[in-house]
């Protein structure tokens, strides 16, 4: 059967009718093919046709033509476009006119590095080249044979920065030789990673440069807004941008299914994981195959378990599998020959097969929960599809105003640009540390301020003042020859410092946490979950930087409360729309998470408050903050709680900037005050949730009126009287959503939105 008629069966025999808001037939397109201008070496144009590729399509064969005429470019197409040509055959083509040629190629993930070597082998690799990976998992008695041997090395941004850079000079003679650099999966390098990553790569261009190389780069991306800025940001260089996908595509069906309101007065909706394990058995039951994308790993494992028992009646509950990070990468790779071999019927998985693991054609895709960006939606979507035959995709909505708003706009994903990946490279606290690490591998001289950017010179005077560096003759050196800089150093956190989590029941080390998100995640009585197992954690030690926890199975989920100030020091940016005043700039934030509270995991519905007396927590970020008198005449005219209507709007933006930026509600914070002291006018402030900033608010400002006009529909939208997690409440709150107006939100909202949009 195929995926549509599955579903139309599917919504007549469980009368699921009116959980399907809305579908969109969104049709398929033809190849269209390109003819290069320079000729391929003999031995190239042969690996070409033993893969069965007789020509390539336009966007394949224009990328090759620019980096072949010695451009970076940035390729950006769709899932499946066939993205891994416009690399790999610069790369065989350096190959074949010089065997001592070099390329480097960086994946987000082992996995994908893993899967990628695969197809290098299907293209030749070990036969007309070496090729190998080089990440925490390969042996130590294979490293050194990586090093002097492999032609091309796949690798990951974290084993770069820690395990090669440092070690540069038993790499030489690969640096020496060294002609491509690939970054894969572009898209993936935001926030806080993507500034690490992007500083990591300027150390790569300075350590090249050192042996004698000027690697040309070459991006390959998903959707993404502004996709040369990315490029630029992450390896300041310019790029030659290919983004006219020539590749064939299926046609799709894609439905908006919203689960049905089940308490109109809290915005309580059926669980979406339900829903979700339903349609995946009762597709698998028809033979249609299917992979379920989750928010979390227990999502996931909680599908898994509810599809199984689905399935059990008719055998075939071996057929689903769940796939995620924290299994070994041994079972990870079974699942993924299981699913291209065909072996599989259903998986349920987190974003870990949202980027490019090859695991073969799949029917349908459901997706629990909007995925976070548009880039993530459509690599999601574009999972599904065989030749053939039309490809199913199901947005399944959750409570909160971000998806409901989704389901209520669902022209807004097939219209809306791409959001744009925020970073921040020049955030002086990874800067910093990136600075330490660089002068670790080689001296760094005065020049490598134009590599590195304007605040170089001040914070190399600082680290001196620290005692880290010296200067000698123009040149800074590393003062500390028993520190391994990078080693302390976690490029997926701001913070150098982290917490151990601690298995008091088997006295074993589980994970670490940056310092940054201790104080979110593993507080006392936090639910922690690792490997697919549950945790309670029994205390944090902040002298030992230490979180004891214990085995624990439990129904419930927690999510921290906070109060947060907030200090303007300076205005860097700002414009004037009538009445309102918005500015943009570094700001000082004091933040403490008050209590907790627990969340039944079933139903979402709250379970209890705790308290919690945690220290204070500071740091500096920036952030952009909407002033306005004329609020005070808006409320009252309405007879709204201008504090509550403040308050409302405050939530509802922070819940809505994942439309407009690619992250995570959790990766801003926010503040509002009838009378702030620093600007004397009622006042809501967002920030960046991170020491340093990493551009989240920065993307935001700029597109700040359609922010506000989302927040507006999606408050009025929402059937509820005074205000619920699907609008105004946000589960995060220090002050128990306490004072909120609804009516209040919309109307501020709304005279907002028509000021920037008028300015």
């Amino acid at each position: 059967m195929n995926p549509e008629e599955a579903l139309r069966e599917i919504i007549t025999e469980c009368g699921y009718r009116e959980r399907l808001l809305h579908t969109e037939r969104i049709p398929g397109r033809s190849a269209r093919y390109g003819e290069l201008t320079v000729e391929l070496e003999p031995s190239v144009k042969s690996l070409l046709q033993a893969q069965g590729i007789d020509r390539l399509y336009s966007h394949q064969a224009e990328a090759i033509d620019a980096v072949l005429r010695g451009c970076n470019v940035a390729v950006v197409t769709g899932t499946a476009s066939g993205k891994t040509l416009c690399y790999l055959i610069p790369i065989v083509q350096a190959l074949a006119r010089r065997a001592s040629s070099r390329a480097l190629l960086i994946y987000p993930t082992k996995a994908l590095a893993q899967d990628q070597l695969r197809k290098l082998s299907d293209f030749g690799a070990g036969r007309s080249f070496t090729a190998a990976t080089y990440d925490g998992d390969t042996p130590q008695s294979v490293r050194r044979q990586v090093k002097k041997q492999a032609q091309v090395v796949l690798t990951n941004p974290d084993m770069l920065h820690v395990g090669i850079l440092p070690y540069h000079h038993t790499w030489a003679e690969f640096f020496r030789s060294l002609e491509y650099v690939v970054i894969d999966e572009m898209h993936t390098y935001r926030g806080v990673f993507g500034s690490h990553t992007a500083n990591v790569i300027r150390r790569l261009r300075r350590i090249a440069a050192h042996y004698g190389a000027d690697p040309r780069f070459i991006c390959c991306s998903a959707t993404v807004g502004s996709p040369l800025r990315l490029a630029g940001e992450l390896t300041g260089l310019e790029f030659h941008l290919v983004d006219e996908d020539g590749s064939p595509s299926g046609e799709r069906l894609l439905g908006w299914w919203n689960p049905p309101l089940l308490d109109e007065a809290t915005g309580q909706r059926a669980s979406a994981n339900v829903d979700a394990a339903q349609l995946l058995s009762q597709l698998a039951m028809r033979g249609v195959r299917s992979i379920a994308f989750t928010l979390s790993r227990n999502t996931a494992e909680l599908i898994l378990r509810h599809a199984r028992n689905l399935l059990a009646d008719r055998g075939l509950e071996d057929k689903v599998m769940a796939y995620r990070a924290g299994y070994l990468p041994e079972q990870r790779r079974a699942i993924e020959r299981r699913l291209f071999d065909g072996d599989l019927l259903a998986v349920t998985s987190t974003t870990a097969l949202e980027l490019g693991v090859d695991i073969g054609g799949l029917d349908a895709v459901i997706m629990v929960g909007y995925p976070g960006s548009i880039a993530g939606f459509r690599q999601q979507m574009g999972r599904a599809g065989r030749e053939g035959q039309t490809a199913l995709a199901i947005l399944i909505g959750l409570s909160g105003g971000l998806h409901q708003y989704l389901m209520q706009h669902p022209q807004f994903l097939l219209q809306a640009d791409a959001e744009q990946a925020a970073l921040d490279p020049r955030n002086e606290f990874i800067l910093g540390a990136h600075l330490l690490c660089a002068a670790y591998e080689l001296p760094i001289a005065q020049a490598d301020s134009g590599l590195f950017g304007p605040a170089t010179g001040e914070l190399l005077e600082i680290l001196a003042e620290e005692g880290f560096l010296s200067l000698r003759q123009g040149m800074w050196y590393w003062t500390q020859p028993d520190i391994y800089p990078a080693g302390q150093i976690s490029i997926r956190s701001v913070a150098g410092k982290h917490y151990d989590i601690v298995d008091l029941t088997q006295d074993t080390l589980l994970g670490t946490v940056d310092a940054d998100a201790a104080f979110r995640t593993v507080y006392p009585g936090a639910v922690y979950l690792h490997g697919g197992e549950t945790y309670r954690v029994e205390q944090l030690d902040l002298e030992q930087r230490r979180a004891d926890v214990v085995a624990a199975e439990v129904d419930y989920y927690t999510v921290p409360m906070s109060v947060s100030q907030v200090h303007v020091r300076e205005t860097t940016e700002q414009f004037q729309a009538g009445d309102l005043t918005v500015r943009y700039g570094p700001v000082d934030i004091s933040t403490r998470v008050i209590g907790y509270r627990k969340i039944r995991t079933r139903d979402h519905r709250e379970l209890g408050v705790e308290e919690l007396a945690l220290p204070t927590r500071e740091f500096d970020t920036y952030g952009l903050w909407l002033s306005s008198l004329e609020a005070m005449r808006v409320c009252a005219d309405g007879g709204h709680d201008l504090l509550g209507s403040l308050h409302a709007l405050e939530h509802i933006l922070i819940g809505l900037l994942p439309l407009f930026a690619m992250c995570d509600p959790r990766d801003a914070g926010g503040a509002s005050e009838m009378a702030h002291p620093d600007t004397g006018a009622p006042t809501v402030f967002i920030y960046d949730a991170y020491p340093g900033g990493v551009g989240i608010t920065r993307t935001v400002y700029m597109r700040l009126g359609e922010l506000l006009t989302a927040a507006a529909e999606t408050i009025a939208g929402c059937p509820c009287e005074i205000g619920c997690p699907a609008c105004v409440q946000s589960s995060s709150c220090g002050s128990d959503n306490s004072p909120l107006d609804k009516a209040g939100a919309v109307a501020l909202a709304r005279s907002w939105a028509q000021m920037v949009q008028m300015t």
